[in-house]
């Protein structure tokens, strides 16, 4: 599918703002569009637009590569740019999915195989007043900054979901299965806040890759001075939601660790329990297996009161280990 993305036309037009139409097969591309989006583009598709534009679309695998040269080049005025964005983070299936951004001087082309909630986002700004200047480079500053935001409102999310899974943890006054539940229920949701904030570290790894690309790739006759204080700015941010990212994960290394450590104190005292309850009945028991012997001279067996006794002495045997450990506050 293409999105078109053109100057706004009419008279009740507003300026800076863009008009969106999918195209339609048969279509030419206008000549004055700004912003050509691909979702998941056939091979027609992407032939038309190589031909609208005289460039080359990288293909998917290409957009898979981890070598910066691979992914960061540019190519006969056109510059090719290929970061990951943040894709389904609300969900339990969080991931990143690979963008290609393409510059050239009449319209910015982005490639992409997900639907990241950022390009809608950024769709909408686009569509008001004000939304983006009719210049690519615009259109990829508002972009890239909507990516931005939209890394730093996830992690603001995440940021509060861990404190209130850190008061759950440690605040958890259940006994029994229902407290082993909570643990096991604390452990799966902290797998899925590490997945998140590694996603966005990676994915904010990859923008700071691509700005520093453009700023120092592109001529400075192309570079208008607002630009070139957007991308600082930008590469700022990007550092500050890092930085950001990774004291968040360090709270989730150490409520792992503590959710771990109560854990294994659960453990351990279930294994306590089972130490102290076989210490309390091994006397009893000895005294039980010594009345049990088939001996005929056996004293104890005529006595009178030699039942009660062995029964006394048993419970005796029992009960001193018990004060024993109350006493020692093992128990």
């Amino acid at each position: 599918m293409i999105l078109i993305h053109k100057p706004a036309e009419g008279a009740g037009a507003a300026e800076d703002t863009l008009d969106r139409h999918i195209w339609r097969e048969g279509e030419d591309i206008p000549q004055d569009a700004l912003w050509i989006d691909l979702i998941e583009p056939t091979l027609a598709e992407e032939r038309l637009v190589e031909h609208h534009l005289g460039i080359q679309i990288p293909t998917r695998e290409e957009m898979a590569d981890i070598e910066p040269s691979e992914i960061l080049y540019h190519e006969k005025g056109v510059h090719y740019m290929t970061a990951r964005v943040l894709c389904s983070s609300d969900t339990d299936q969080p991931r990143l999915a690979d963008v290609s951004f393409i510059l050239t001087e009449k319209a910015l082309i982005t490639v992409r195989y997900d639907e990241p909630r950022s390009f809608a986002m950024f769709m909408a700004r686009a569509a008001r007043p004000g939304g983006c200047s009719h210049q690519p480079e615009a259109v990829l500053d508002g972009l890239i900054e909507t990516i931005i935001d939209r890394a730093a409102e996830i992690l603001a999310i995440i940021g509060k979901r861990i404190d209130r899974l850190s008061r759950s943890i440690f605040e958890n006054e259940r006994q029994g299965m229902r407290r082993t539940a909570t643990f096991r229920a604390a452990l799966k949701s902290i797998g899925r806040k590490g997945d998140v904030i590694s996603n966005v570290r990676e994915s904010m790894a990859s923008v700071e890759r691509m700005l520093l690309f453009l700023s120092s790739s592109m001529p400075r006759p192309q570079r208008p001075h607002s630009y070139r204080a957007e991308w600082r700015t930008a590469v700022r941010d990007v550092q500050s939601i890092e930085e950001h990212a990774t004291f968040l994960s360090n709270k989730v290394q150490f409520l792992l660790d503590a959710t771990l450590g109560l854990v294994s104190i659960e453990q351990n005292d279930i294994i306590k329990l089972f130490s102290v309850m076989a210490v309390i009945f091994l006397p009893p028991t000895l005294v039980a297996s010594i009345y049990g012997m088939n001996f005929q001279v056996m004293p104890e067996l005529q006595w009178e009161f030699g039942y009660p006794l062995a029964i006394g002495l048993m419970i005796l045997a029992a009960v001193l280990p018990y004060l024993f450990f109350r006493w020692k506050r093992w128990l």
